[in-house]
């Protein structure tokens, strides 16, 4: 959108938007560095980026919509797919007769809208927007997805009642490879990853097949379809994942992927026969991890320090710890990304690969042909890699050879299911690894859990007298307060007492009041003291006073400093901690 610095100062001083003063100096800017008064301005917050767009649509005489709070319907919302619509910021908001109005952040984008004209034969309308209306408008497709279903659903296992799925190999395949099976497993799948879920369970119950999503950790009923549907989706998964037809008494897992718009996305499954029938479980694995920090998933402060410090080092060993489904994998393809520079070179051995890496050389552990962990960490170390990873510490063989590697001159990242970050080293002694050779490897311990996170909509409150009395049996107030106040969290004069916490509040967009999830940590970096009391064989109480004393936050004073933040609630962090 061309507007000449002229029109724009001249509109931008009658409207008293901008001073004079910024409006000079942005233009001396744009000058030097070639780019536009507009984006300087917005740049040094001089005026916001929506307010300049309302603006540059004034001076063009383009019409402005604010879409916000604007239900649109479904039908005219589908015009546009949902991956070009969000990769170009475009909305289909009003279809009337041959004409279609869209909303876009730039009306300059010539290319798309002539990818909508061929689409759709309509003329098409551009319509200057915000960002707040284009999130508001991409939000209502998964909505769409979800009210769609239903019907969908409905009019494919009525399709599949007269089909028993009783004969061979042959009549399953055959199910599996027709209209109604494909079409239901395909819209399971799409509003699966439409709402965000982790995983999908399928699961026989004696009159039906019930359809169930994790969603940020918890698992909620998402439909329940006719029993004489189960053989058909049974079918079409085993064939998606490669699997066994005929096969009706083993466990049998398996994988497959998919493309949702831009994003590829892989499905691992599971097969368990139950009484009523096959269960199966689909973990939804989206394949790119890239982009994540250690900001983002949740490290702050000291932790976050000692996160930075011990990735500068070339040997030595990193742990995450934690019981199944804390974030553990997540935590260390982060700390992969953010080491996956040209120079090094990378090694992974896991059980199963979750994500898949660029530059990282990824091995799947095949126990059923004796292709284990530890004979697999023996291979690794002759492939010259700077940098390994180990999936999980399971036994006393994998935790001497990763130690061994972790001398040897190379990093190595690993996992070890235990409560906490102090019981990682007692753990580990307990395998038979020597006190003196953990000392001189581990850097590192990390233990984590995972708290959903609180939606923008939330709701502020401060907590009574007894509440707060409740709180401080897991927590020491004095901590919190002193991290709050030292990342400007709460004005220096705060006191526990009007420290503010945060409550969910229900929308149609997140009916619980949550959205995604967010990691909390203890982080127990290996000190000389901690070193001393290793060389002792000290217990993990022993291990955690005394890293408590350096300054250590515990998981729950950690979830508490978030939930001052607005980030998460209390009861989400007393959940998960006291699991």
């Amino acid at each position: 959108m061309y507007i000449s610095d002229t029109h724009l100062r001249s509109f931008l001083a009658d409207a008293g938007l901008v001073s004079q003063k910024d409006f000079d100096a942005a233009e001396t800017e744009a000058k030097e560095s070639g780019k536009s008064v507009g984006d300087i301005l917005t740049a040094h917050n001089a005026i916001g980026e929506d307010e300049l767009r309302r603006t540059y649509a004034y001076i063009l005489g383009i019409p402005f919509v604010s879409l916000s709070g604007t239900a649109i319907k479904y039908d005219t919302l589908a015009l546009i797919p949902e991956p070009v619509a969000r990769r170009n910021n475009i909305i289909a908001y009003a279809h009337k007769g041959d004409e279609l109005e869209v909303a876009m952040l730039d009306t300059d984008d010539l290319a798309a809208i002539d990818f909508i004209k061929k689409k759709t034969r309509l003329k098409v309308m551009p319509r200057l927007t915000d960002v707040a209306s284009i999130k508001f408008a991409l939000k209502q497709y998964q909505q769409g997805l979800k009210d769609n279903l239903g019907d969908v659903i409905e009019r494919e296992t009525r399709a599949l009642e007269k089909q028993t799925g009783e004969g061979g190999e042959k009549e399953l395949r055959e199910m599996a490879e027709g209209t109604s099976a494909v079409r239901i497993v395909d819209t399971l799948l799409r509003h699966a990853n439409a709402q965000n879920a982790s995983d999908i369970h399928i699961e026989p119950l004696e009159d039906s097949l019930l359809i169930r999503y994790r969603i940020d950790g918890l698992l909620h009923d998402a439909m329940e379809l006719p029993k004489h549907a189960a053989a058909a989706i049974t079918a079409r998964v085993k064939v998606l994942a490669n699997m066994r037809l005929d096969e009706h008494r083993l466990p049998q897992d398996g994988r497959f992927g998919v493309e949702a718009g831009a994003e590829k996305i892989s499905f691992r499954v599971s097969v368990l026969p139950t009484y009523y029938g096959e269960k199966i479980v689909m973990r939804l694995l989206r394949d790119s991890i890239s982009g994540f920090t250690l900001e983002s998933i949740g490290f702050h402060g000291t932790a976050l320090e000692h996160m930075h410090e011990a990735m500068k080092a070339t040997t030595g060993m990193i742990l995450a710890c934690g019981p199944t489904g804390a974030g553990k994998s997540t935590t260390l393809y982060t700390l992969l990304d953010i080491v996956n520079t040209p120079d090094v070179n990378i090694s992974t051995i896991e059980d199963p690969i979750e994500y898949q890496m660029k530059r990282i050389n990824q091995t799947q552990v095949r126990p059923e042909i004796g292709f284990t962990f530890a004979n697999g960490l023996r291979t690794l170390v002759r492939q010259d890699p700077d940098i390994i990873m180990v999936g999980e510490i399971r036994d006393k063989e994998t935790a001497s050879l990763a130690i061994n590697a972790a001398l040897t001159g190379h990093l190595v990242l690993s996992t070890l299911h235990t409560n906490s970050a102090a019981g990682a080293i007692p753990r580990l002694l307990d395998m038979g690894v020597e006190p003196f050779l953990l000392v001189s490897t581990l850097r590192i311990c990390i233990g984590q859990r995972l708290v959903r996170k609180l939606t923008a909509s939330r709701e502020k409150y401060e907590l009574s007298r007894d509440e707060q009395a409740q709180l401080e049996k897991n927590i020491d107030p004095a901590v919190i307060l002193k991290v709050l106040k030292e990342e400007k969290s709460v004005p220096k004069d705060a006191t526990w007492k009007n420290v503010p916490f945060y409550k969910p509040k229900p929308s149609t967009d997140a009916p619980s009041g949550y959205a995604g999830r967010i990691g909390i940590y203890e982080t127990l970096a290996v000190s000389p003291a901690i070193k001393e009391l290793v060389m002792k064989s000290a217990t993990d109480d022993a291990l955690y006073k005394q890293a408590r004393s350096e300054g250590m936050l515990t998981m729950a004073e950690d979830g508490i400093v978030k939930a001052a933040q607005g980030i998460t609630t209390i009861e989400e962090v007393l959940r998960v901690v006291t699991e």
